[in-house]
Formats: C-alpha cells, structure tokens, sequence
C-alpha cells in the first residue's frame, strides 16, 4: 500500500512539473500521455529494490527537470495578486466619552 501512495505522488509531482513547463492545456496533455504510458510501463514490477530504484531515478528526474520559476495561481501565496486588495480591518469607534 505504502508503494501505491508513493506512486501515485509521484505520478502527480510529474503532472505538475509537466504543467510548469507547458503554456498551452494541448502541449501539456501530450506530455501527460507520454508520463502516463512510463507510468504504465512499469507498473508490473512487484520487487521492491527494484521500485526503490525507478523512485530514486525518478526523484532524480523530477530533480533535473524542477522548473526555475514555477507557476503558482495569482491569488495563492507566492502569487502574483496574493494579499494585493486585502479587505480593511474593521474597527469599532472609540467611545463616546462625555466631559
């Protein structure tokens, strides 16, 4: 089970990785067929050295590949508009003082 889960994370890090290199959805689902047919190539190993080592060159290829400048939603930290309009904080008025 533990191999599924990692799989299947590291089946989606390719996915993004892929989509932080693409402009167009059309040039990225391309690259996504092709990351899932490797995908699909490999899923009858059973051994687990030999998972172990298609993670580890795997990881190393995410590695390579990182994109210097990852895409990141505007409004998400690290974003181009993130905390851009933040709403003012509501303050009461001070009291009414009688002298």
């Amino acid at each position: 089970m533990a191999s599924k889960t990692a799989v299947l994370r590291l089946y989606r890090r390719s996915l993004k990785l892929a989509l932080d290199w693409s402009v167009h959805r059309y040039l990225w689902r391309g690259q996504a067929m092709y990351i899932r047919s490797l995908f699909e190539a490999n899923k009858h190993v059973t051994e687990p050295r030999q998972q172990r080592k298609l993670f580890q060159e795997a990881e190393d290829l995410l590695e390579k590949w990182k994109h210097p400048d990852p895409y990141r939603p505007p409004t998400a930290p690290g974003g181009s508009k993130y905390e851009r309009n933040i709403p003012a904080p509501i303050l009461d008025p001070p009291p009414h003082m009688i002298l």
